[in-house]
């Protein structure tokens, strides 16, 4: 019998010098990517993915998809050199109400001083104050990111809200955030994919729904323990997040994600240790 071959998904928000939990240093950053390089593994573009899901063509062995979530400043300003001096891929997932405009900022390997790029602990202190601009990507920033072809942007809807802990009816909510994003895409990057990550992670069949009836069909998750293969839904998309940690500790656990023998059973041991009940 044909193995279906797997690609790990590497859910990442941060690269910045705070270092954290869900922050990676550039120094771990560029590790990883060093990692990736050295040990033959290329990164896939959302469409690439997307052919690999549906059986169209099959992604290389030794393949990964690189996302980010949020679009933060730092994502610009350390990860994305890092990603060109590597020669990698990735995907950056919007809050489309957090962009904002102005010129392009310093990066890393530019002469002028860099911006500051908050901690994720940081970063909800000034959300709560409404300063994106500190925090977030410009719209200059993603067309530098995008002329380039190392990054490709997609929805992670209008404000990143979790309707379902708020009163009011989510569902209205949801169908106002999709319609709002894929608005905002249109007007300022001239296209809108069918590629959506849920905010913080959550969605049920209600959302599920809504965001097909709204034009997404590959539907990313937070969700760690299951495969992406040939064959498999769409709507269920597995990521596991990359942590502040060298490129050989990811590489065993890109390595376990991609295994025909392993990934299955890590897998359900973790849905069982964690009580996840979803399929993998």
């Amino acid at each position: 019998m044909t193995r279906k071959p797997i690609v790990p998904v590497l859910m990442y928000h941060h690269v910045t010098p705070a270092g954290g939990d869900i922050n990676v240093t550039p120094e771990h950053f560029r590790d990883q990517l060093q990692w990736l390089r050295v040990h033959g593994y290329q990164s896939l573009t959302c469409a690439q993915f997307a052919d690999h899901l549906a059986g169209r063509k099959t992604a290389p062995e030794r393949s990964v998809l690189i996302t980010f979530d949020d679009g933060y400043l730092d994502n610009y300003v350390h990860a994305w050199p890092l990603l060109k001096a590597f020669g990698f891929h990735a995907v950056i997932f919007l809050v489309t109400s957090w962009v904002g405009d102005g010129a392009p900022r310093a990066h890393a390997g530019s002469r002028d001083a860099l911006p500051r790029t908050p901690s994720h602990a940081e970063f909800k202190m000034l959300s709560e104050q409404g300063d994106t601009d500190c925090f977030a990507l410009r719209w200059s920033e993603i067309e530098r990111m995008r002329a380039d072809g190392v990054c490709e942007f997609h929805s992670h809807t209008h404000t990143h809200t979790r309707w379902d802990l708020l009163e009011g009816d989510k569902n209205a909510h949801m169908r106002e955030e999709l319609a709002r994003s894929r608005a905002t895409l249109q007007a300022r990057l001239g296209e809108v994919s069918d590629h959506l990550c849920w905010p913080q992670g959550y969605f049920d069949a209600d959302y599920v729904r809504i965001a097909h009836e709204a034009g997404f069909r590959h539907l990313y998750t937070t969700r760690a323990f299951g495969r992406n293969s040939p064959g498999s839904d769409p709507a269920m998309i597995f990521r596991f997040a990359v942590r502040n940690t060298t490129g050989a500790s990811v590489g065993r656990r890109i390595q376990v994600a991609a295994s025909p023998w392993m990934a299955p059973v890590f897998n359900a041991w973790k849905r069982f240790k964690r009580g996840h009940r979803y399929p993998g």
